[in-house]
């Protein structure tokens, strides 16, 4: 797969990606009318505007599915986000997380295994893929040649909501592989992780000076916090699989992370983890960037947490009136009326991320209302524009300057998985058989989520009020409610449950 040029030292572990000898096999992707039928329902009857939206999405979301074509050496549909000719891991390995609940209709995840096709025999996958050839869009050693390495983290996420671990040992393989060319190639001495404007997502903040396209050698907070994250999940999967070697090799470089992390990289005056410079400045940006720790608990030590939350929950810093906006509002550049791309912006993606570490580090009602606040935002602006944008501004009630319409990742992070998961709160474990409904709604009326997909072959109906919760399922399960003041626990059959809570 290497050209002359491209040769360097190969990574044994590379041989077992079966992904890389398999071809296209067309599969039928149905009509969305039909799909429509057995996705997901949500019931809001007092927000019937994110219900528009959600649909929305969904359509959209279907009008940008398509199949390789015979020249392309990729080998499963995908999903376009724009005209251009690039597949694009970052935005691949986000849009993923809405395919959970369409899965039982079109197999989202094989957009992953097209990257997992196009593997360089050293580990290295380019952050975007020529979608008529299958090729690279960046030479290997460019600064800007990749994306941030989250590909492992949708693979967890997708095993710990549908509980089907028949992909696990297939992508472990070129994950790990993936994850040691980074730290072979994005890595100091120190064992931090660098990357630039472009390749960590985030192409115009001004965290790191003149970064567009040059890593500056200074250590990025994200890059290191991504990478253990990649420790974590990796490793996880290693202990499942058996692989007692790699996931001791995982651990050993997660634990260092951890002590970088929080010994190098936190800024004890600010309160917050920032990038460093290679003289040990601190960057003068609170980046939205460093919530990527919460994804891992063990990372963030119980006395930086609160401290790490409070600008959350301060105007001054991140609780803008369209939250959560990339930079803080104290921060240099910042673009509070224009966003200014990712120089206070809101961009679903990173929203996304720190709501999921948010509920991992049991702050759902935060969660909610942050998910909440950016949903009837993105709604106000729907109902004058009649669609979904890439970006937001913060200070005001617009889109984003320079923003563009029809955002694949806005319709499937925010109108879909966001509602379900952080607006009407039910998230699966389906491993352990439990589904989580925390309750941060307030309604009188009926509401909840009809045609919920659980394991392989379940559904969910699960709705209630102020004084009831219902479900009707066809399998058993355990469900845990929660709300602002109690948690309860039960155990459901097959069959209709009615719980009451008065």
């Amino acid at each position: 797969m290497d050209s002359q040029y491209n040769r360097r030292p190969l990574d044994p572990l590379v041989s077992r990606n079966l992904f890389r000898n398999q071809s296209y096999k067309a599969g039928d992707i149905p009509p969305f009318a039909e799909a429509q039928e057995q996705l997901p329902t949500p019931i809001l009857p007092e927000h019937p505007g994110f219900v528009e939206m959600y649909w929305r999405a969904w359509e959209l979301i279907w009008s940008r599915l398509r199949r390789p074509t015979s020249t392309s050496g990729l080998v499963s549909e995908y999903c376009t986000l724009s005209s251009n000719d690039c597949l694009s891991m970052l935005h691949s390995g986000f849009s993923v997380h809405a395919g959970l609940y369409g899965r039982r209709l079109i197999d989202f995840m094989g957009c992953l295994n097209n990257f997992y096709r196009c593997q360089h025999d050293d580990g290295f996958i380019c952050g975007e893929l020529n979608v008529r050839d299958g090729g690279d869009c960046f030479y290997p050693f460019d600064p800007d040649s990749t994306d941030p390495n989250i590909l492992g983290w949708a693979e967890w996420r997708y095993f710990r909501v549908t509980g089907d671990d028949s992909r696990l040992a297939q992508a472990f393989w070129p994950l790990m592989a993936l994850h040691r060319w980074f730290r072979d190639n994005r890595t100091w001495p120190d064992g931090s992780y660098w990357a630039t404007g472009r390749s960590s997502g985030m192409d115009n903040q001004l965290r790191v000076p003149d970064s567009a396209h040059h890593h500056r050698h200074w250590s990025w907070i994200d890059a290191t916090m991504q990478a253990a994250l990649s420790c974590d999940v990796l490793g996880k999967m290693a202990l499942r699989l058996e692989e007692t070697e790699l996931a001791s090799e995982l651990s050993m470089e997660f634990s260092r992370l951890v002590g970088l992390i929080n010994g190098k990289m936190w800024h004890e005056r600010a309160g917050f983890y920032k990038d460093t410079s290679p003289d040990g400045e601190y960057s003068p940006v609170r980046s939205i960037a460093a919530y990527w720790g919460l994804l891992v608990k063990e990372l963030i030590p119980e006395k930086r947490l609160a401290l790490l939350l409070q600008p959350l929950r301060e105007a001054t810093a991140f609780k803008s009136a369209h939250q959560v906006p990339s930079q803080s509002a104290d921060s240099p550049g910042y673009q509070g009326e224009s966003g200014g791309r990712w120089q206070g912006g809101v961009w679903p993606a990173s929203n996304f991320m720190l709501l999921k570490g948010l509920r991992n580090v049991d702050q759902n009602q935060l969660a909610h209302e942050i998910g909440f606040n950016h949903l009837q935002n993105l709604w106000d602006i729907y109902q004058h524009t009649d669609t979904l944008w890439d970006y937001y501004a913060p200070e005001a009630s617009a889109v984003g300057e320079d923003a563009q319409a029809e955002s694949l990742l806005t319709a499937g992070l925010s109108a879909v998985a966001m509602l379900i998961e952080d607006v009407i709160g039910v998230t699966v474990d389906w491993p352990l058989r439990r589904v989580t409904w925390a309750r941060c709604l307030d309604s009188a009326d009926y509401w909840g989520i009809r045609n919920y997909p659980l394991g392989p072959d379940g559904r969910l109906d699960l709705m209630g009020n102020r004084e009831k919760v219902v479900a009707i399922t066809n399998v058993p399960f355990t469900l845990v409610l929660r709300d602002r003041n109690q948690m309860m626990q039960s155990a459901i059959p097959a069959g209709t449950t009615e719980i009451d809570l008065t």
